[in-house]
C-alpha cells in the first residue's frame, strides 16, 4: 500500500497549485507549432542576412601583382602555399610543374572547401575529403563531386622571383 498524505500534511504551495508533474511537462500542439515558426522564422532571416550581405558587400576583384616567393625556394615538383589578404584572406597553392612551368589555385575545393593539395606522382590536385581531382595544368575537375573548376591566377616570374595576379577574363 502506497503512502498518500493527507491534505493538511501537504504543503501550502501544493494545494494551492494542484498540478501534477506530467501536465507540467506536457506540450501542446500549439506550443510545438510555434516553436517550429519561431526557428524556422529565425533561420529565414540568418539566410537573409548572409545574401544581404554579399550583395552589399561584394568580394573585391584581385588587383596588382604580389610577391610570392623565389623561384628557388619551390623546386620543380612541388608546391607551396600562400594567401593573399583582400576583404578576406584567401589560401592559395603554387605549383611548379617544370622547369619554367608555375600554377597558382585557389586552395579550397569548390565542393565543400576543404584544402587541396598537389600531388606530384600523378600530376593532380587532389581534394582528399571526397576523393576529388583536378587538373594541375588548368585546375579543371577531373573526377570526383567538386561542382566547378578551381580558380587560378595567372603566374609571372620575373628576376628569379614569382609573382600572381588576377586573370582579367577569369568570372568569379
Amino acid at each position: 500500500m502506497a503512502y498518500s498524505p493527507k491534505e493538511e500534511d501537504r504543503p501550502n504551495w501544493k494545494r494551492d497549485f494542484p498540478i501534477r508533474q506530467d501536465e507540467a511537462k506536457h506540450i501542446s500542439r500549439r506550443e510545438f507549432a510555434k516553436f517550429l515558426c519561431l526557428l524556422s522564422g529565425g533561420m529565414a532571416l540568418g539566410s537573409g542576412y548572409v545574401v544581404l550581405n554579399s550583395f552589399a558587400f561584394p568580394d573585391k576583384e584581385l588587383e596588382g601583382e604580389f610577391l610570392v616567393c623565389n623561384t628557388a625556394d619551390v623546386p620543380v615538383g612541388d608546391m607551396t602555399m600562400f594567401s593573399i589578404k583582400g576583404t578576406k584572406e584567401i589560401p592559395y597553392i603554387l605549383i611548379h610543374l617544370e622547369e619554367g612551368e608555375w600554377r597558382a589555385f585557389e586552395q579550397k575545393c569548390t565542393h565543400l572547401s576543404c584544402a587541396v593539395v598537389y600531388r606530384d606522382e600523378v600530376k593532380k590536385i587532389e581534394c582528399p575529403c571526397h576523393n576529388g581531382w583536378f587538373s594541375a595544368d588548368t585546375g579543371e575537375v577531373l573526377q570526383g563531386p567538386p561542382p566547378r573548376d578551381l580558380p587560378q591566377l595567372r603566374v609571372v616570374v620575373r628576376d628569379e622571383k614569382v609573382y600572381v595576379t588576377a586573370f582579367k577574363d577569369q568570372v568569379s
